[in-house]
């Protein structure tokens, strides 16, 4: 994606599987062409691969990721594109875990993955009537929007997923599963998986929710609502542009509809989830961070 749109922050969303090495190495590298390049938000490496979501200049995050590419294994790294009016990420970061995405059982997606569906073929796929559609998104995911008619496995964690298919599903009565997520990696460690669990035909949609609104048009679409993004945009609509949420400072999960409604809410302080766990010290550290927001836009505090 090349041009910058006039007043506006490309984000990119990136993940690839593949045996990197050297990671601390990498890890100072990287950091630095980030800062230089005055690329902010997070990249996560592992032995396993890299993945993060970053914000800039067009030029600069082709440079960021022309590095990535030029890693042993890392060529097919292809980053989803969005817009964003202000920075969704403060900070530079560039972390070592030993997971890029956590869930629980050893699993590799570089030996084998479900079978990658393009956007443009999703809707066919998923209207089948012997396919069930599973949102491995978390509950709060699935509530901001989802496909229509796509399964909400309840969980709170992607680690939870494992479990779900256990207690819900049988090979051999699921005979065709498709599963989607945010930008398609954790339906590459959900379908390896299930794979080694004896299902036999499993597919997923390739680059996640992001890539199905960046290629299908909405007026074609099946999609419904907004995609949550793990920014301080919230969310995205189907143009790829920040959505109608906005995130709780105290436990960082979106605020619903109606929960502003709700004595359990406070503006810039809590919500409905976190309300009971809010400490004096936190409630007193998230009052001194909104002040000094507040001084640094030119705002008196009252």
């Amino acid at each position: 994606m090349s041009g910058m749109e006039e007043g506006k922050v490309q984000v990119a969303a990136l993940y690839c599987f593949g045996y990197i090495d050297d990671l601390e190495a990498r890890r100072d590298r990287l950091l630095s062409m980030m800062k230089t390049q005055g690329v902010l938000g997070t990249i996560l490496l592992a032995e396993e691969g890299v993945n993060g979501t970053i914000c800039g200049e067009p030029d600069a995050i082709d440079v960021v990721v022309g590095q990535i590419r030029r890693w042993p294994a890392m060529s097919e790294l292809q980053p989803k594109y969005s817009w964003s009016e202000d920075p969704p990420f403060a900070k530079a970061r560039v972390k070592i875990k030993p997971e890029i995405v956590s869930f629980g059982p050893a699993v590799d997606p570089q030996a084998k993955v479900g079978e990658y569906v393009d956007p443009q073929k999703w809707d066919a796929l998923i209207s089948q009537p012997d396919v069930l559609l599973i949102d491995c998104r978390n509950r709060y995911e699935y509530n901001l929007g989802t496909f229509k008619g796509a399964v909400d496995p309840q969980t709170d964690s992607f680690r939870e997923f494992p479990d779900y298919v256990k207690e819900n599903l049988n090979p051999e009565k699921h005979k065709k599963v498709a599963m989607f997520c945010t930008g398609g990696i954790r339906c590459e460690k959900a379908t390896s998986w299930m794979l080694e669990q004896g299902f036999e035909n499993v597919y997923h949609l390739k680059g996640g929710v992001l890539n199905y609104l960046q290629q299908v048009p909405t007026q074609n679409s099946s999609w419904r609502g907004e995609c949550f993004v793990f920014d301080d945009r919230v969310t995205v609509d189907h143009d790829l542009v920040p959505g109608n949420y906005e995130i709780c400072p105290n436990c960082r999960m979106p605020i619903m509809p109606g929960e502003r409604d709700l004595p359990e809410y406070e503006e810039n302080m809590s919500c409905v989830r976190c309300y009971h766990r809010l400490t004096p010290e936190r409630r007193a550290s998230l009052a001194e961070r909104r002040k000094q927001q507040r001084l640094a836009a030119g705002q008196v505090e009252q």
